[in-house]
Parts: structure tokens; sequence; C-alpha cells
């Protein structure tokens, strides 16, 4: 025995053993990856403030057109009466109704929690309501189909995926996220030409959609310099740089100008 342990093969063999210890005695535990929690932004209430405004026409009112829907006989029996293209629609006290507002900067990459509660986009009568929508990256959208005939729901985004999914009548809604901010994704229907629809996607909820009075507000925000934007489906976007005090109201107010469908 005293033989063997003095031989070169038993000292090689005890020398690799010792290492292999030593090497495993090194070793640092395996440790699991933990996505760590996001830390969210919620504004002061005792110093937020509010920014209003109207989004003005000016110019000639542009000419109502009529949505030909002859081409799907279903479709047409939907309407009672002509079905006017709202691209630009002009308010009765010369406003603008379907323009999306938002905080285009100044937020200073404050991360804020999606909302848990859907934005709802239906299809009624062969025509997606409402036409324009905003929403945070990361809820959910719900895209429901009140019609008796398929409709084929497709949004066509740049900085997010780009699904295309058909919705016979009496299915479920459709529900997706958009990961990323996008300003605007358009949203249309395959089977027919005349649907469209716009989303607005942010990642803050800084945002708003103008209706039949062309007024927006954006409140509970923490005191600080903004750009604003306002956007249109045929008349562009064009911003604005405002302050909002502590506990302050700003307001902000935009004219596009006619053109053209």
């Amino acid at each position: 025995m005293l033989a063997f342990l003095r031989s070169p093969g038993a000292v090689a063999l005890t020398a690799a053993i010792a290492l292999t210890g030593c090497s495993r005695s090194r070793q640092q535990p395996v440790q699991k990856s933990e996505t760590a929690t996001p830390v969210y932004f919620k504004a002061d209430p005792a110093t937020a403030g509010t920014i209003t405004g109207q989004i003005l026409f000016a110019g000639k009112k542009p000419q109502r057109k009529v949505v030909d829907m002859d081409e799907d006989p279903q479709c047409s029996k939907l309407h009672k009466t002509a079905v006017i293209n709202d691209a630009i629609a002009v308010n009765r006290n010369g406003t603008l109704a379907n323009v999306f507002v938002y905080v285009k900067d100044g937020l200073g990459g404050k991360q804020f929690e999606p909302p848990a509660v859907p934005v709802a986009l239906n299809q009624k009568g062969c025509w997606f309501e409402p036409r324009v929508v905003g929403m945070q990256s990361g809820q959910m959208l719900t895209v429901s189909n009140s019609d008796p005939v398929t409709h084929n729901v497709h949004p066509r985004p740049q900085a997010n995926r780009e699904w295309n999914q058909s919705q016979a009548p009496g299915e479920p809604p459709i529900n997706r996220r958009f990961m990323h901010p996008e300003v605007m994704i358009r949203v249309k229907c395959n089977i027919h030409s005349w649907m469209h629809a716009w989303i607005g996607v942010v990642d803050h909820p800084y945002f708003a959609v103008t209706g039949s009075d062309g007024a927006f507000e954006l409140p509970n925000l923490p005191p600080g310099a903004y750009t604003i934007e306002a956007w249109q489906e045929k008349l562009g976007s064009q911003t604005q740089q405002i302050t909002v005090a502590q506990s302050g109201k700003a307001v902000v107010d935009f004219t596009f100008q006619g053109a053209d469908e």
C-alpha cells in the first residue's frame, strides 16, 4: 500500500482529485435570473396640473362625401340613411373631432403602469367605432363584431407586430396588445375597403381624442415643460410647447387649415 502511494501514477491521481475539489469549491451557486419589478410613476395629486384646449378648424369646410357600400348589399341594408365619410369631422362649433392629442415629450423617461381596463373597438354597420382611439402600450385592445357579416381586422403598425384576423358574426372579441409606442397605427378591413380606424399608442396616460365639441383634457400631469402634439389623419400634426405649474391649469389650442380630402 505504501509503495502504491509513492508511485508516480498515484501522485498524479491524488493531484487531479485535489484540483477538482478546489475547482468545485470556487464555483458560485447558480443564480436564477429574476426580472426586476418595474417602478411605476404616480403623479402627486397635491401638485399635479392639467392641460386643456380645443382643436379649431379654419378655412372652407370639406364637402360631405357619402361612403359607397354597394359592393356588399348586407352592409348597405344596415343603414337607413347615407353614411358620411368622417375623415375630416368638423363640428358645428368650428372644431374638429377625431384628433389625437398627447404629450410627445417632457415626461423624462418615467414609467407608467398600463391600465387594467381594455380599450374597445367595435365593427358596427360595416364601420369602425370609434374611428380614432388612444391607448397605452401594454394595454389590452378588445375588437368586437356587432354586424351580421364577417370582417377582417388588419392593423398596419411599423413599430409593433402586424396582425390580420377574420372575425365572423357572433365570434368572441379579439384581444391584442401593442407593446411599443406608435402614433399612429392604421387599421383596415380587408373585406370592406371603406372601413378605417386609427390607434394611437403611447407609453403614458396623457392622451385624449377630441369629440363633438373639439375639446381635450390632459389631467394629473406633474409640473414641468411639455411638448404637446395634435394629430389629424388628413391634416397632419402640429406641436406646441407649454409649461404646467404646480397645481396649475394650462391652455393650448391648435388650429388646422382645411385641405382637400
